[in-house]
């Protein structure tokens, strides 16, 4: 759940084309009905169906309060009302979606749908019911692959390209909505790229195609009958489809499934950074080309980025040929990028643009959330261009705000709440350097700020210290002010 004042309801899965090799024509039981067109849906839903299955679990949780009666008690029968068996256990199920991706019987499904259950099984549009087991689950993209076995080989779906889905592409999804097993929506894909504030790989399509509670996990089929995302999220005030559903891009969802197969997990790759987010001040003040690009706040010395010649305040623009955009995008592309692959990271540090390379590692878990803001009182004594309050670093103040040892530079006290740094610099932050330039006492900062004022600049990048974390902010000076 999600978003004040809407329900976000999470269906995402995802699935192995290496594992489906055949063309469309060579699937167990089917024919090549080839690219579909909206007047041949009825035919193409009924090659597909087979291959889609909904996925029921059992599991059993410890009394929470709710009766359970002995058995040969006359009130056993009340025991079922409850949903007790009879030593007075409960059991509870969930419903869901999933597709078959290969002719031995994977599953892709979600990870929330399987969650803790001791019992799983896949029900087949015949009607048959097989029980199926887990092969593992990726809990950042909610992914979960399952097995199940017979005699004879499945019917399986292929996996689409999903970078050449474009906005407006016809698009069906297949599930079990509210438990109505089998039914089949039509829309189309309405945006690309999608960050719904999921997680840290959120890249979804966005369809229009009616998508429900009990989707989860099914797949948003292309016209010709290949998995383009998998059903992930919808975004509702009322628990039902609005138009607003969301699906992992296939191509996401492949690799993520065959890893799972190949490994039991998800492997990703890993840099050993933080990052922030750059703006187009910050790219001004770095002499950037253009406004996009990432800051290094803090290098992991465990990590790769450790081993090679990275530092703090690096503003990283491209990444192994690809163009670093946000945070977000850095984190996928990162995470996608071959483990122990060598790539060349480009990046402007002194305002000149260098290529380093980094040997990529494998991530060892994820990365701790960025500290929210905090609402800053004004100050009487931020009678300066940048607005704050400024004293030397003490010991005292060092306990006060929890700074360590070996950080210097110069304290922030306070904050004036009409002044050019107030939602930036904060109470307790720690500036170490000002317009590139290490300060370690309050005078070098007027000193720096009287000749900015001098040369009429206005805006300043301040690299501060805050929770022992490294964080840089472009500020508009306030050259009318002050002394």
């Amino acid at each position: 759940m999600r978003w004040v004042g809407f329900l976000m309801t999470l269906i995402m899965a995802a699935g192995l084309p290496a594992f489906a090799q055949a063309s469309f024509a060579g699937r167990s039981g089917h024919h090549d009905v080839g690219p579909a067109q909206p007047d041949r849906l009825a035919a193409l839903s009924r090659e597909l169906m087979p291959a889609v299955v909904n996925i029921t679990t059992q599991q059993t949780i410890a009394p929470q309060g709710l009766p359970s009666f002995p058995e040969g008690s006359p009130l056993e029968q009340f025991n079922e009302f409850f949903g007790r068996d009879p030593e007075g256990l409960r059991r509870e199920g969930s419903l869901g979606s999933g597709f078959v991706i290969s002719s031995d019987g994977l599953i892709v499904t979600n990870n929330h749908v399987i969650a803790g259950a001791d019992e799983i099984n896949a029900v087949f549009s015949d009607g048959r019911t097989l029980r199926a087991e887990l092969v593992g689950t990726d809990e950042a993209t909610d992914i979960a692959v399952l097995r199940v076995r017979q005699a004879d080989p499945f019917v399986f779906v292929e996996w689409a390209d999903s970078d050449t889905a474009e906005v407006g592409d016809w698009v069906i999804a297949i599930g079990n909505p509210f438990g109505f097993g089998g039914s089949v929506s039509v829309g189309i894909v309405s945006a690309r790229n999608r960050d719904i504030q999921s997680g840290n790989y959120d890249d979804y399509i966005q369809t229009d195609a009616a998508i429900n509670r009990g989707n989860s996990g099914g797949p948003l089929f292309n016209l010709s009958g290949e998995v383009l995302g998998v059903n992930t999220a919808i975004i509702s005030p009322t628990g039902g489809s609005v138009g607003l559903g969301f699906a992992i891009p296939a191509n996401l969802a492949r690799r993520i499934s065959r890893q799972i197969v190949d490994y039991g997990v998800a492997r990703r790759g890993w840099f050993g950074v933080n990052v922030q987010d750059a703006d187009p001040d910050i790219a001004t003040a770095y002499g950037a080309a253009g406004s996009s690009g990432v800051l290094i706040t803090r290098i992991d010395t465990e990590g790769p980025a450790a081993k090679a010649d990275f530092q703090i305040g690096d503003f990283i623009q491209r990444f192994d040929g690809q163009s670093v955009g946000s945070v977000r995008a850095l984190s996928r592309i990162v995470a996608e990028t071959e483990i122990g692959k060598r790539v060349e990271v480009e990046l402007i540090r002194d305002r000149r643009v260098r290529r380093v390379p980094v040997t990529l590692g494998e991530l060892p878990g994820s990365a701790a959330p960025q500290e929210p803001a905090i609402i800053l009182p004004e100050s009487r004594l931020a009678q300066n261009a940048l607005g704050v309050e400024l004293i030397n670093l003490t010991e005292e103040g060092r306990r006060r705000h929890g700074i360590s040892g070996d950080v210097d530079g110069v304290l922030i006290a306070a904050v004036s709440s009409n002044g050019p740094s107030f939602g930036k610099l904060q109470k307790g932050d720690v500036i170490i350097e000002l317009g590139f330039e290490v300060v370690t006492d309050p005078a070098e900062i007027l000193a720096k700020l009287d000749r900015v004022r001098e040369r009429g600049e206005d805006l300043m990048l301040v690299r501060i210290v805050r929770n022992g974390q490294t964080m840089f902010f472009p500020v508009t000076l306030d050259l009318t002010g002050g002394p």
